[in-house]
């Protein structure tokens, strides 16, 4: 896991090393432990790379690297945990290598497969690989969307970096905020992709690539989320005969077998390998398997509280005695968190509503010398863990069943959200307004503020003249969203998908990024990972997203009854009790038009503009 930026230019040869040098200082949280940067012979371009070596120690992992005379070369961030395999295979075809890193792995399969090496390669990745002989840029990020690539493109200039605020750095990108970026952050607490916060700046979707040559830029999706009906109606579903309980014996074989692979894969590493641990059923399924297949000690971490409500501590602590770990818990007071603050303020690259508890997290296992950990994220998506499932589709239905609601929708719409007092009435308003599908009635469960607010709030921070380009970007923005959209075997198999895409996507995956490696912590996900991908997904989904996660608890049967008879809690912060009551004389005061309420209950509202605040302030716009 690393830092890395770059610039491609046709333009800006004689300030490119500046260029490089400021971004890698923005960058030197993600790896203290070497540093460095390429320039091409005529300076049109610059590598950038800060390390945290897990694999390979030695100075063999320096990054920028190149194989091939200086033909190829690669900035890397991730991990490639197939990569041992792909060795043995590129050495049975007559290839060497000079170290034992997957960054080299990665360039050899370039050099000999082009663009076509991203389906070779099981892991999180945000890579840029530069041929300098056909002067041609590979700029390519993994499937589930892990780790993350931002860049922006002018006039035949191209600036990369793992984080936004790099390029930001460069003084090369204005520092102004994209109206729909700041609308899908108002609407969903976290801003979608390929937008970003500030205008122009792009994230490279998951499971997609850029081609950089002679200043033009193509772009192209390999990979996406596909619950395949076909598949699921033949190759698996004529062996569902065996039935134990509501399952069949083939399902939960086949999802233990794939769980002890991809976390077994997970361990690849020369540095220990750690555990987040929250008292919950997918933490304590990675501890369970890990125990078994693990022959060195497990450190575990988790956070506890003094508020009953959200303490997870007894029972975490419970499981790291059981399964025998050396477990660290972190008490989280209102008093420390509100410490963390200013902190945790300048670690955020984007605004979020989520992201706290992984910071706070992280930073004990950092301070106990831990470089790596493994995290339960992505199971809820893939296992149904989340109400939404049921949730979803029930107000697909109950919509579909009020015949007089067909004909007055969108009049009652309209009003419920411009007249209501109550947030969740205004969302409902804005759902009625729209068609009467799965993926609407996600927005109105996930959602923060309702569409309309969201449109009134980008014109008060932004300007009321912003609102006809805003418009333009919104039917730009359902365009590409209704692009990429695909049918689904079920309306459970379609919540899922909008979790893994948009939720876990767009939130999780990003807070875990930004926020561990804040602290120089690589932290991996077993869960979000193809291959156990493609063996869950063929599994029905009457069979995978059955309730409470009865398919992952069956495979992992070592999981003790306190804890898969525990209601689900999340990994979260007391927020409501500590906006409200021990935060007060922090920055908690927000001034928006009057007409937008922000009751004490809906904690997350106040939240998200307190975070936009202290963000803008952190960034200096």
């Amino acid at each position: 896991m690393c830092g890395i930026a770059g610039i491609l230019t046709t333009s800006l040869q004689d300030s490119i090393e500046q260029y490089a040098q400021v971004m890698q200082t923005a960058l030197e949280h993600r790896g203290s432990d070497d540093r460095g940067i390429y320039l091409s012979a005529n300076r049109d371009i610059g590598f950038v790379h800060n390390r945290l070596a897990i694999l390979d120690l030695s100075q063999n992992g320096h990054q920028p690297m190149y194989i091939a005379n200086q033909r190829y070369w690669i900035t890397f961030n991730g991990e490639i945990y197939n990569f041992l395999e792909l060795r043995e295979l590129l050495k049975s075809e007559g290839e060497t290598f000079f170290s034992h890193t997957d960054t080299e792995v990665i360039l050899k399969l370039y050099a000999k497969h082009g663009t076509r090496c991203v389906d070779f390669l099981r892991g999180m990745f945000a890579f840029a690989i530069w041929d300098d002989l056909d002067k041609v840029c590979f700029l390519a990020r993994d499937p589930l969307g892990i780790k993350p690539l931002y860049y922006w493109y002018h006039q035949e200039t191209l600036i990369f970096a793992s984080e936004l605020r790099a390029i930001l750095t460069t003084g090369l990108v204005p520092k102004q905020l994209s109206p729909i970026g700041l609308y899908t952050y108002l609407t969903n607490g976290s801003v979608s992709e390929p937008w970003t916060i500030i205008e122009n700046v792009k994230g490279l979707a998951a499971g997609s690539y850029l081609l950089w040559k002679s200043g033009k830029l193509q772009s192209k999706r390999y990979w996406d989320i596909n619950f395949d009906a076909s598949a699921i109606n033949s190759s698996f579903a004529k062996d569902f005969s065996r039935q134990t309980g509501n399952f069949t014996l083939d399902a939960i074989a086949k999802t233990r077998a794939a769980l002890i692979d991809s976390i077994q894969h997970h361990f690849i590493s020369d540095v220990p390998v750690g555990i987040f641990l929250s008292g919950g059923v997918d933490s304590t399924a990675l501890v369970a398997i890990a125990k078994q297949t693990q022959v060195n000690e497990l450190r575990t971490y988790s956070i506890a509280f003094n508020e009953t409500q959200w303490n997870e501590g007894a029972i975490a602590k419970q499981v790291a005695q059981e399964f025998g770990t050396l477990h660290t818990e972190y008490l989280l007071t209102a008093k420390v968190a509100k410490s963390l603050l200013p902190e945790y303020w300048r670690s955020l690259d984007q605004p979020t509503i989520d992201g706290f508890n992984t910071f706070c997290v992280s930073k004990i296992a950092h301070q106990h010398g831990t470089k790596v950990v493994l995290s339960g994220l992505g199971s809820d998506e893939l296992f149904g863990g989340y109400g939404t499932f049921q949730q979803v589709p029930r107000i697909v239905n109950q919509r579909k069943n009020i015949a007089f609601l067909k004909a007055i929708a969108k009049l009652v719409g309209n009003g419920l959200e411009r007249l209501s007092h109550l947030p969740k009435y205004r969302r409902l308003g804005a759902f009625l307004t729209k068609e009467n599908s799965l993926k609407n009635a996600y927005s109105l469960v996930r959602g923060v503020f309702s569409d309309w607010e969201a449109y009134q709030l980008v014109k008060f921070y932004l300007g009321h003249d912003v609102g006809d380009h805003l418009q333009s970007e919104l039917l730009n923005y359902l365009k590409i969203e209704n692009h990429h959209y695909q049918t689904f075997p079920t309306a459970q198999d379609e919540v899922s998908y909008l979790e893994l895409s948009r939720y876990m996507r767009n939130q999780l995956l990003r807070d875990s990024d930004v926020m561990s490696m804040r602290w120089g912590l690589e932290l991996r996900v077993p869960f979000v990972d193809r291959e156990l991908f493609r063996e869950v997904s063929q599994i029905p989904a009457a069979i995978r997203l059955q309730r409470s996660k009865n398919l992952l608890t069956s495979a992992v049967p070592e999981i003790p009854d306190y804890i898969t008879n525990r209601k689900k809690c999340g990994f979260t912060i007391p927020f409501e009790q500590w906006i409200d009551q021990d935060w007060n004389d922090c920055t908690m005061d927000i001034t928006i038009p009057s007409y937008i309420p922000l009751p004490r209950k809906q904690w997350y509202r106040r939240w998200s503009l307190v975070v936009l605040q202290n963000w803008l302030q952190a960034i200096s716009i």
